[in-house]
């Protein structure tokens, strides 16, 4: 066993020719391999890895431009190839990881780009010590690769505060898929809705003949608290950013986490009972904000379910498309879809969306609803009148594959 070198000397250069002389150059490269190792010299590393690699595999230690001109340095088989990779990118994961680890943020995440393993880069940069000198780039890591969403806006909303973590999250956040929105937009909810409680439970304190036990019961209820003082808010006072607040509010409606919600609610009633010149209006179909937002809330959480979704329709029927575009007709649909009411929103949709108007996103798609509702018949026959070819073959193939017991066993067969 050839002991590594605790860094590099004079001696290294002759270890290592020794090493291929006696040993041969697999075990002399996973000498340089060590070596760069026990030194933390993770860019060598990676350089020395790939050596390794390629020669473990029986390919010349470095790829020149010469693999035309020798049949020993030429073109690779495919399987051998792909056996390579695996490797380069097990090398990657670990140059990268190391070099996180040190807090050299931009040259791991180089290498981690390339492995896509976003778990094991956010793993890696736990330890890191964030500062105001290299928050941009941890921020630019966590939120805009989304390497950990959740924690990049913990650390936004710490080190940024409200305002620019809303910013943020509109700038940013809104352009990443809904896991990653909901992570964001949960973290922003329970941080808003507890900057509330603390400010008016202050409030409370300092105000007369507010009674103790309603400080001793820790209550964690805006709405119970703001009932132990009718009338609080009239004269336009308020305890928290009501922009803030009205942000947060409108972001809230992305989640199903039952517990933010009913602090989304919270927030909601809390700006229910603000003087009227601190009730934004926001756009269809919220334009009342707080009141439609109290409605959504409840009807996710399964309260008052007719009622909301009553009031939704109205809208969706109510509202120009031609002037406020298909985000109240999706808007609906997206609700059917969140009280258990697929089908329903894809008969819908189908009927209501007006042809050639380029839809918000906002709705599950018309495959999505399919699936959720085992109905793919009504998208075949859309698709159909439609003459939409990949609509249809989408939801042929789609009932076929997921639902078609003789096709599974097939697939299973062929292994």
């Amino acid at each position: 066993m050839i002991e590594n070198e605790g860094r590099l000397n004079s001696n290294f250069f002759d270890r290592l020719t020794e090493t291929v002389q006696q040993s041969g150059p697999v075990e002399a490269a996973k000498f340089l391999v060590d070596s760069m190792r026990n030194q933390q010299r993770y860019t060598e590393l990676f350089e020395a890895l790939k050596m390794y690699h390629r020669m473990e595999l029986g390919l010349p230690a470095v790829q020149t431009d010469l693999a035309g001109a020798n049949s020993k340095i030429g073109g690779i088989s495919e399987a051998l190839q792909d056996n390579l990779d695996k490797r380069l990118i097990d090398s990657c994961r670990e140059v990268g990881t190391a070099l996180l680890r040190k807090g050299m943020l931009q040259d791991g995440w180089m290498y981690m780009r390339a492995v896509g393993d976003r778990v094991a880069a956010a793993e890696a940069m736990k330890d890191v010590v964030v500062n105001q000198d290299n928050l941009d780039t941890v921020l630019g890591l966590l939120v805009h690769e989304a390497v950990d969403v959740k924690r990049g806006t913990q650390l936004s909303l710490e080190m940024r505060g409200t305002c620019n973590t809303i910013t943020m999250l509109d700038s940013v956040v809104s352009m990443r898929g809904r896991d990653d929105q909901q992570l964001a937009v949960g973290v922003l909810v329970e941080h808003v809705h507890q900057e509330l409680l603390n400010s008016l439970r202050s409030d409370l304190a300092r105000r007369e003949n507010w009674a103790e036990a309603h400080l001793e019961s820790n209550e964690q209820s805006v709405d119970k608290l703001l009932g132990s003082r009718p009338g609080l808010l009239k004269d336009g006072t308020y305890h928290l950013d009501t922009t803030h607040l009205a942000s947060t509010v409108r972001f809230a409606r992305i989640l199903d986490d039952k517990k933010q919600l009913r602090l989304a609610l919270d927030l909601a009633q809390y700006g229910r009972q603000l003087h009227p010149q601190y009730q934004y209006p926001s756009e269809e179909p919220f334009a009342d904000l707080y009141p439609m937002s109290i409605a959504w809330f409840r009807a996710i959480l399964g309260e008052h379910v007719d009622a909301a979704t009553k009031l939704f329709l109205q809208k969706a029927e109510s509202i120009d498309p031609q002037e406020h575009g298909t985000i109240a007709i999706e808007t609906y649909a997206d609700l059917l879809t969140r009280v258990g009411k697929p089908e329903e929103a894809m008969r819908f949709l189908i009927k209501r969306m007006p042809k050639g108007m380029r839809p918000f996103g906002i709705a599950p798609s018309l495959i999505e609803l399919a699936e959720a509702s085992g109905c793919y018949e009504l998208m075949l026959e859309h698709a159909k009148e439609k003459l939409d070819d990949i609509g249809f073959a989408a939801a042929l193939l789609q009932r076929a594959s997921v639902h078609d017991d003789s096709i599974g066993h097939k697939k299973t067969s062929d292994f």
